[in-house]
């Protein structure tokens, strides 16, 4: 085998496109975590400050470890190593993180510590994303209660403002992870990424359509958004575009092994094409059941409850606004980086204008 892409499934151009492609699915699993910032917003203080500076930072963060975490585990571990043909494709138990590549890694280097920290680390951020992941989906069920798509129970907090009733049958999805008492530790988890990685993908299309009908509501009324929002993202709209094409291929890609002659598995097919199925049947139920209309762009309403947020903003003390506004040595380089990448693309945009005239 030569060049960067190894044989997957078939041989030849077809094989490596095929090993691309189930990175690339894997890849997708990744993605979900800078759009759950945005439901902490309900309950942060001065949320307009502090969240463009969190979306900056966890994008910046999550790309940094990503990308440097996949070529460090891509150097140290061959693709064809026998531990990873083993555990994910011949479906062999393993030991909690003693499967992650990254442990691998460093059991490749032969430094004895290293492995155990690695192991510490995967720990703690199963622990972080599990919090995540039971704040995200808690309030979002509370929120479709609120707006009557769910039931009315789980409208009910206690004391300090806590969905209870939404956090517990949250929790209750946990107990899924004695699934590998039952069977392979690999053939669980790749279940539940396809089950979940459709789900995300879709969450990232329908978010990206969602911008689209934004953006053409805010030329169609006239608003400037670099003048009335408080973040405004970069190559828009053509990066929602662009995200909602691929979005929406992947969504339906991601299962594409089943289709392989001798990989059928009824699971496997069940976990991955589920949600796409279900999604414009719930869809369309809805939209008939409660007679909702598509808006004009002209018509959208953008500045719901903004006078609510103003009036809470003229509540903030200065102190609190002023530490908003303040940046650490991490962000004070992420803005350097955006005013760089800003200006390369003014630049650019200038240059074709030239040539065009």
């Amino acid at each position: 085998m030569k060049g960067a892409f190894a044989e997957f499934y078939h041989t030849g151009s077809l094989g490596r496109f095929m090993g691309f492609l189930a990175c690339f699915i894997q890849a997708s699993f990744t993605i979900a975590g800078p759009d759950y910032v945005a439901m902490a917003a309900g309950e942060t203080q001065n949320p307009r400050k502090t969240l463009p500076r969190a979306f900056k930072g966890v994008f910046f963060r999550l790309t940094t470890f990503f990308v440097l975490g996949s070529l460090a585990v891509g150097v140290l571990v061959p693709y064809n190593s026998k531990d990873l043909v083993d555990i994910y494709l011949l479906g062999k138990p393993t030991a909690g993180a003693a499967g992650s590549p990254y442990v691998l890694a460093m059991q490749r280097l032969q430094i004895g510590v290293l492995p155990h920290i690695v192991n510490a680390l995967v720990f703690t951020s199963a622990l972080s994303a599990g919090n995540s992941y039971v704040f995200c989906a808690s309030r979002c069920l509370f929120g479709l209660a609120l707006e009557g798509k769910a039931p009315k129970i789980f409208t009910r907090t206690n004391k300090v403002g806590v969905p209870i009733y939404c956090v517990g049958l949250v929790m209750c999805f946990s107990l899924l992870a004695f699934l590998q008492l039952s069977a392979g530790t690999a053939q669980v988890l790749n279940w539940f990424i396809g089950l979940v990685t459709s789900s995300q993908l879709m969450n990232y299309a329908v978010c990206s359509f969602t911008y689209i009908k934004f953006h053409r509501a805010c030329i169609a009324q006239g608003l400037d958004r670099k003048g009335r929002l408080p973040f405004c993202g970069m190559f828009q709209p053509y990066a929602a575009y662009y995200s909602l094409f691929f979005t929406f291929i992947m969504t339906f890609v991601g299962g594409f092994t089943v289709f392989l002659p001798g990989f059928w598995s009824l699971p496997t097919f069940f976990f991955s094409y589920t949600m796409p199925f279900m999604f414009p049947v719930i869809f369309l139920v809805w939209k008939f059941a409660k007679g909702t209309t598509w808006r004009r762009s002209i018509d959208i309403d953008l500045v719901e409850g903004l006078d609510e947020i103003e009036a809470y903003e003229r509540t903030i003390p200065e102190k609190k606004k002023k530490k908003a506004e303040t940046t650490g040595p991490f962000e004070k380089v992420q803005q350097t980086l955006l005013r760089r990448v800003m200006r390369k693309q003014n630049s650019s945009v200038e240059s074709n204008l030239g040539k065009g005239q």
